[in-house]
């Protein structure tokens, strides 16, 4: 099967929703590199999206809110994600917070209720494009790199078509938004003490 590339327009965008719900996979560019959608709350995506990473399992991936208060309705949010949120989001930064349970959405294969997953981390996107796809979808969208797990993140289509041409599973479409500046992966800090800690450094500094 060949990858279907589409340049960034209000069509290319329709087709990536539909594509969404149907439960495929899109790759699209975000404020950092190119990144792979998939609707969190469908469990054969959500398994399509890892096994078209070669993603461990065990290793849950983000997720794409088009707000902090879309965010909110998924995690349980505390004083001090509020002031890291009012600095740097949206942008580069990912908050890792306690999930409300039960959690209505997958971020890794075989989670869900009962599953004891206990936090998600939250991206709200400064890319407009990438704002613009979880603010249409409606519900929670998988945020991680557009490549191979252990591989380079990928700043163009010609990348990830590189990365994904021999592969058995390929992304169903990617959106070319063009040659992006290589950009370090967002910052991950974990809230679910109440404390920050930094569990990737990035972009965004302390």
């Amino acid at each position: 099967m060949s990858l279907v590339v589409l340049p960034f327009s209000k069509q290319a965008l329709n087709q990536a929703l539909e594509i969404l719900k149907s439960g495929g996979v899109v790759a699209h560019a975000t404020e950092t590199c190119y990144g792979f959608a998939c609707d969190l709350s469908n469990p054969e995506a959500v398994k399509r999206l890892f096994d078209l990473k070669k993603r461990p399992y065990d290793s849950p991936v983000s997720a794409l809110f088009p707000t902090v208060a879309e965010a909110k309705k998924f995690v349980e949010w505390n004083e001090e994600a509020g002031k890291l949120a009012k600095k740097y989001l949206p942008g580069p930064l990912t908050l890792v917070l306690p999930i409300k349970n039960p959690p209505s959405f997958l971020p890794s294969p075989g989670t869900g209720e009962g599953s004891g997953v206990g936090a998600l981390g939250i991206r709200i996107s400064s890319h407009p494009l990438a704002c613009e796809l979880a603010e249409r979808f409606g519900k929670p969208l998988s945020t991680t790199s557009a490549n191979v797990h252990g591989e380079k993140n990928t700043y163009s289509a010609a990348e990830i078509i590189e990365q994904f041409m021999f592969q058995e599973i390929k992304p169903d479409m990617i959106i070319d938004s063009g040659k992006m500046i290589e950009t370090p992966s967002s910052t991950v800090i974990d809230l679910t003490s109440g404390k920050g800690k930094i569990l990737r450094k990035g972009v965004v500094g302390d």
